[in-house]
């Protein structure tokens, strides 16, 4: 096990989440002219998804900062934090990323390369 991989891909999609959500107003704000009640669902949804991204981040870190890094318990943590940043990724390859938006083409990169830093902590 490597923690200083958890670690850096812990923060790298912590960081990535936090992203989803700082620019929010701006987001929404690039839709137009758009109802009251798909503002509210569309910062609900970026909200959502920022948060997840830094739960995402959150729990390896805790995982391998307050628990047994070695233990099986740990792997399962990394291995389910990596196949959900993959659905996630795989998700956006299929929407968002098919815009001209850059931010939503780098995205499915970004969780790929989490996802991989996080099995590849748990095993090397």
């Amino acid at each position: 096990m490597n923690e200083a991989i958890i670690y850096i891909g812990a923060g790298i999609i912590i960081l990535w989440g936090i992203a989803h959500i700082v620019p929010i107003k701006y987001v929404i704000q690039s839709f137009g002219a758009i109802s009251g009640d798909n503002q509210k669902i569309l910062f609900m949804e970026y909200i959502a998804e920022g948060m997840t991204l830094i739960f995402l981040g959150i729990l390896p870190l805790l995982v391998t900062i307050l628990g047994d890094a070695q233990s099986a318990t740990a792997d399962i943590v990394y291995i389910a934090d990596a196949v959900m940043l993959l659905a996630m990724a795989l998700l956006t390859q299929l929407t968002g990323a098919r815009t001209p938006m850059i931010w939503y083409n780098i995205c499915p990169a970004v969780k790929t390369a989490v996802a991989i830093l996080y099995i590849l902590g748990s095993v090397l």
